[in-house]
């Protein structure tokens, strides 16, 4: 494993647990989970990708996030042995939502089953 790679695994640990035991935000509400975290290849800069579920203001949660920021990136450094500690920038991880969507367009579509039929053959394919 590379060292970034371990470093963002380190990140998203951390990241995940301040945001579960530590910030204290009313902003924050419902499940937030950190689901991917990026750290530059000069390991300055550091995305951390969150989801939410059962949030009331998706929008008022991010500016909590955000608001927190310096203090994520206070935490990673006096957990993460570096050099310099990079620069935490939380973005909306919308992937859940998008298959959700996706999931819902599946399910719209009028589409029958195939049928378990032992007298198909070869050519019906």
């Amino acid at each position: 494993m590379e060292r970034t790679e371990r470093i963002e695994e380190e990140i998203k640990k951390i990241a995940g647990r301040l945001i579960d035991q530590e910030l204290k935000d009313p902003r924050l509400t419902g499940i937030i989970s950190v689901t991917k975290v990026y750290v530059s290849r000069d390991l300055k800069y550091c995305k951390i990708f969150v989801s939410m579920l059962g949030t009331v203001d998706e929008k008022e949660a991010m500016d909590a996030l955000k608001s927190s920021a310096g203090f994520v990136r206070r935490e990673i450094g006096n957990n993460i042995r570096m050099h310099s500690t990079p620069e935490v920038k939380f973005e909306m991880d919308d992937s859940m939502a998008y298959g959700e969507k996706i999931q819902g367009i599946i399910n719209s579509l009028d589409i029958k089953p195939i049928e378990d039929d032992e007298s198909a053959d070869e050519s019906d394919f």
